[in-house]
Parts: structure tokens; sequence; C-alpha cells
């Protein structure tokens, strides 16, 4: 292995063992959630297990798991049982957790127990980007991703995949008859075997109808004519032309430091009625008064339907658009340099009361 980089033996003793604390460095990621952690009011935020119990298992305290929880969050590690696992292997987690190992049905207690608080830290967060000056371009950009729930498409239910699954379940019906009668001429040991398995086809058909009857009475008192029997918020929806059961979560993000501002999960399919809300919050969040938002023509609604591009009249909120080209269907989505080649006839705004957006 001559002129090679070459590694130090696994069974090499050291004198001075490394620190732990070297192997981060000063500029990495996790000791700024470190301290971000340390700065919170776990109790007063409303985490649970703060508090010590005088009996049982010592527990984890609610620090560790939620910076466990953060930079999960922040590398894109979602599971709880692959959080496990890297803390038990990642240098970084090992750091900040203190070398402490929580299993994965800890951190998704933690996870689930407390949601009103996490949601909390976020907007602690906001908060505190505020302050730090992290919010001063007041552009922000606002969009929506679906996330799939934990619903299989097979068990979502609509009226269009009703009628569909009514269809074929009538069509097998009519095709295990007619094999019926084509049994009943054929020999006596085949068609006694066949004349049987077919019965018991046409019986669990008949049984899955009686189910889609109950769903379907289920689906019709649902507001959006829609059910889901394992995630019953999860709802059907189209994205990049297949379709996904989950849910549209709309995210308001800074232009400069693509710091998220505000966020809501929706189980609405749609980007359409969502942009002013969004923007409310942004606006609210950023502590800017004259908030330009970014959108693409996904949010877009008819002017005759109401105007989405202004808040109020007290409080305008100009949508531009991300490029021409994504809006040529909505006029009032130019920039401000092309107002005044906008024609006469677009009238006035409805909802501020102005001839121009």
């Amino acid at each position: 292995m001559k002129r090679f980089v070459s590694g130090e033996s696994r069974s090499q003793a050291t004198l001075f063992p490394e620190f732990l604390d070297d192997f981060v460095t000063e500029d990495n990621p996790v000791r700024a959630i470190e301290a971000f952690v340390e700065s919170l009011d776990l109790r007063q935020l409303g985490f649970k297990g703060v508090d010590l119990h005088t009996t049982g298992r010592p527990a984890y305290h609610p620090a560790v798991l939620l910076k466990i929880y953060l930079y999960g969050y922040l590398n894109r590690v979602q599971s709880s049982r692959r959080l496990e696992r890297e803390a038990q292997r990642n240098i970084e987690l090992m750091w900040l957790t203190e070398r402490l190992t929580p299993d994965f049905k800890t951190i998704a207690d933690f996870r689930k127990n407390n949601g009103k608080a996490i949601r909390d830290t976020c907007r602690d967060f906001v908060v505190l980007c505020r302050r730090l000056g992290l919010f001063s371009q007041a552009i922000v950009a606002i969009d929506g991703s679906k996330f799939k729930a934990v619903n299989n498409r097979d068990r979502n239910f609509t009226f269009a995949k009703m009628t569909r699954r009514a269809e074929e379940i009538e069509k097998s019906i009519e095709h295990y008859l007619r094999q019926l009668d084509s049994a009943d001429q054929g020999a006596p040991a085949v068609t006694e075997t066949q004349t049987a398995h077919l019965k018991d086809k046409i019986t669990a058909l008949t049984e899955e109808v009686q189910q889609l009857q109950a769903i379907e009475i289920q689906r019709t008192q649902a507001p959006d004519q829609q059910v889901s029997l394992t995630d019953p918020d999860a709802r059907s929806m189209t994205t990049r032309g297949t379709g996904v059961v989950g849910y549209n979560v709309q995210t308001a993000v800074d232009s400069r430091h693509h710091l998220i501002i505000a966020h809501e999960v929706t189980n609405v399919g749609s980007d359409r009625g969502q942009l002013s809300r969004m923007a409310k919050r942004a606006r609210d969040a950023s502590g800017i008064s004259d908030l330009n938002v970014v959108a693409d023509r996904g949010y877009f609604v008819n002017v005759t339907e109401g105007c989405p591009f202004f808040i109020n009249s007290d409080c305008p909120v100009f949508i531009s658009a991300l490029s021409s080209e994504q809006l040529q269907g909505c006029v009032r989505c130019r920039p401000p340099s092309q107002w005044a080649s906008l024609p006469d006839r677009l009238g006035a705004c409805p909802s501020a009361g102005s001839s121009r957006p």
C-alpha cells in the first residue's frame, strides 16, 4: 500500500483519546441546533416529561429527543427507525445527544405526544429569525407539496373509484355465472369442482358489494365525498400526472436565506384558494407589512371569483410571477413595471377597490 494515503490501525491504542467535540467543526449546523434547543423553555412550550417522576425508570429529557427530531428534519431523515440507527453511528448525533441512543419507539412517541409543542418551537424559531434580521427582504415564495400518507390507494374511496369498482364486480359476477352455466354441461367430476370454486368467488364478490355499500354511505356523508379508511384525514390528489393519497403542505419560504416562514398542512388537492391564507400567515410571521409574494399559476383564481392578489384593502400583498411563460393566463400576475400595459377592460379589483393590481 505504498504511495497511498494510509489510515490508522483499528487496534492502535492512544495515550490521549480524542475528544468527541474535535470531530464537530465550529460551523457545523448541529451546534446551532444545540444552542437553539438549550435556549428554549420546554416547560412553557408544553413538552411532556420535563418534570421528573419520583418513581419508575429515568426517562430521556425532552431536549435530547427534540435535538434528534430537529436533526432529522434538517437532514431529511423522517423515519424514527433511521433516527435510532443514526444515533448509534453518526458522530454529529453522538455529539448532539452526548452518546445517548433512544430507541425508535421513544422517538416516535415523542413526536406523537408533542405535536403542538413542536409547532410552537417552529414559531419560536421564526421569532428568533426575525430578531436576527433574517427576514429583511420583503419577498417570499409560496408553493404546495404533496406528501404521501400512510393510506393505501385501495383503501381510499371516491365517487369515480366506487363506480369503477362496482362495474368491475358486476362484470365479474356475470362472467362467473356464465361459467356456472357452462359447468352444468360438463363432466360430473369436473363440474362439481368448478361449481364449488365459482360459487366461492361469487360469494366473495357479494360480500365485497355489501362492504362497498357501507362505505358508500360514509362517502356520501363526507363533506368532500371522499373516504380514507386507514388515515381518515388523507385525501386522493393528483401530482405529476399520477394519483397519491396524502396531504398538500403549503409552505412560505424566505427568498434570501430560504428559511420556512410559515407552513400549513391541508388535505385539499388544489392550491387554489390557499394563497390568501398563506400570505397572511407569512406576513404575520415575518412582521413585514408590505410583503411581496411569488407564486406559480397553480394558485390562480379567476377575477370573477374574487381577486386573490390583495389580502385586503388595508394590507396589500403583491403577487408576482416566477416567469411570464408560467402565468400566461393570468394578466394580473405581471410585475409592477408592466402594470401600465394592462388593458383597461380589467376594471376594478373586486376585493381591493383598485383599478390595478
